[in-house]
């Protein structure tokens, strides 16, 4: 995909340390969509938010009580609105950045993991069924390989 096919909007409602740059959070959304084979114009934005903002999204929208890594909100568009709007993700700093400790990941590579999968959810995967995780995963350690990322999935 090329540069000018993406529009893609980096908010940061939390502490920037330890956060990534939008370039990169660009450059990991690129491949992302190069991996999935989308070629057609793409916007999203994501949004970096705190322990808080991430527990009360997760707890909104998935009823679940804790801040997770990476909430993705695919675009619900009327019918007949055509639109290169695929959604949004929200990634939470503190998690992402304790999970790479407790992982014992490079954080920007965890980043760029969680950048990966949020994308593959906004444009359709899911790993809810065994078949399907199998199929995220492989792809998402096919990105992350053409990014010089380990596969996520192996111990």
């Amino acid at each position: 995909m090329s540069a000018s096919a993406l529009t893609l909007s980096v908010g940061y409602a939390a502490p920037r340390k330890g956060v990534p740059t939008s370039a990169s959070f660009r450059s990991w959304v690129e491949a992302a969509l190069r991996g999935a084979k989308r070629r057609k114009a793409t916007e999203l934005s994501i949004r970096i938010v705190d322990s808080k903002e991430g527990r009360l999204l997760n707890r909104e929208y998935r009823d679940k009580d804790y801040a997770t890594n990476v909430l993705s909100f695919p675009v619900e568009l009327p019918p007949g609105v055509v639109l290169p709007l695929i959604g949004d993700l929200a990634i939470c700093a503190p998690v992402v950045l304790r999970e790479a400790a407790e992982q014992g990941k490079r954080p920007r590579d965890h980043w760029a993991h969680m950048t990966v999968h949020g994308v593959l959810h906004l444009i359709g995967y899911d790993h809810i069924e065994d078949a399907d995780a199998e199929v995220m995963e492989a792809l998402e350690a096919r990105i992350l390989a053409g990014l010089g990322i380990a596969n996520p999935y192996e111990a």
